[in-house]
């Protein structure tokens, strides 16, 4: 399977994130995308598509303040990482806001997502691996994969969290619409629910988004990933959560993913994007399933049999010795 990245994914590199009360390691280091293109062995540069396939997912507005608020940050005088402290309550709405703490949380969600000089331009080659992965798809081959870091599922088209810039699965789903692919679905199997791939896809019924994720009774982001969650307007009944107890391991997930690629099927999708995240893996150190690194082989597997032309984008997953046998056995048994 050809795989794609650019070493420019590994300049983001945040000092600290604010996780559980207290300032700690980020977390979503470069060093998760090195141990993987370490397994993969060869990996292919993706050509540069340009920004519209970006600008077609998220607002000019965020594309914007993602390129220029590291910027405005050291103007203010502030040391460090720009990361935020103050967010709305009640809905967001346009303001005029020029001081950048404002501005951070009128784009942001949480404190787990600082921005440095780098963001930008990795979360941009974040989505040119993903578009390289759907075009190589696009001429014909069975399945693609792009080792998308820093991930994308919780971005949302004008908000960055969860580790995430620009939401690279919904630019692949976006820019397949644009190829043709009239009917796209989205299977997000990460730990934590993609609620920024929801959100872009919630009214619409041309992009089907299942989710397999933690319960966020207990689980990030908490506020999205329930199951009465089913889209609205045009996109009612396009949005499938299918949450998870803390525990859970292969039998269930299985099911799980099978009752989401059965609805996939039942909705007519001519192209598959996969969101994976190897936090379900039983070792992870911030989440809490019970994958094991063979199981990923048996879910690869399934994946397979569904018989769509598949990208699969690389979300989560913090356990860094581990990361590599995780994602080469999805990809072998696929």
């Amino acid at each position: 399977m050809r795989a794609f990245f650019s070493p420019r994914q590994l300049a983001h590199a945040p000092a600290r994130e604010l996780h559980n009360g207290g300032f700690t390691d980020y977390a979503e280091a470069p060093a998760r995308a090195e141990a993987i293109r370490a397994a993969l062995g060869r990996v292919e540069a993706p050509a540069d598509r340009g920004e519209a396939p970006v600008a077609a997912v998220h607002s000019a507005a965020y594309i914007d303040f993602l390129k220029t608020a590291p910027v405005l940050w050291s103007a203010a005088g502030r040391p460090g990482d720009a990361i935020g402290y103050v967010w709305p309550v009640v809905g967001r709405r346009p303001l005029n806001l020029q001081r950048i703490d404002a501005l951070i949380g009128q784009f942001s969600f949480d404190a787990a997502t600082p921005l440095t000089p780098a963001s930008w331009d990795a979360a941009y080659w974040s989505c040119q691996s993903g578009l390289a992965a759907l075009d190589a798809v696009l001429g014909g081959e069975r399945a693609a994969f792009a080792l998308c870091r820093p991930p994308g599922h919780h971005a949302g088209a004008d908000y960055m969290g969860g580790y995430c810039y620009l939401n690279a699965a919904a630019v692949v789903a976006e820019a397949a619409r644009a190829a043709g692919r009239q009917r796209v679905a989205v299977l997000d199997i990460d730990y934590h629910h993609g609620n920024g791939t929801q959100d872009i896809f919630w009214a619409r019924g041309d992009v089907y988004y299942a989710s397999i994720h933690a319960d966020p009774v207990t689980d990030y982001p908490f506020y999205w990933g329930h199951a009465d969650e089913r889209g609205e307007g045009a996109g009612e009944g396009a949005t499938l959560n299918l949450p998870l107890p803390q525990g859970t391991t292969l039998t269930a997930f299985r099911r799980a993913q099978q009752t989401a690629l059965e609805a996939i099927a039942a909705f007519g999708a001519k192209l598959l994007v996969v969101s994976f995240g190897a936090d379900t893996w039983e070792g992870d150190p911030i989440s809490h399933f019970k994958l094991t690194t063979q199981d990923y082989a048996v879910l690869g597997q399934d994946l397979a049999a569904a018989g769509l032309p598949t990208v699969l984008l690389m979300e989560g997953g913090y356990a860094i010795p581990a990361l590599g046998a995780n994602v080469s056995s999805l990809l072998s048994g696929f």
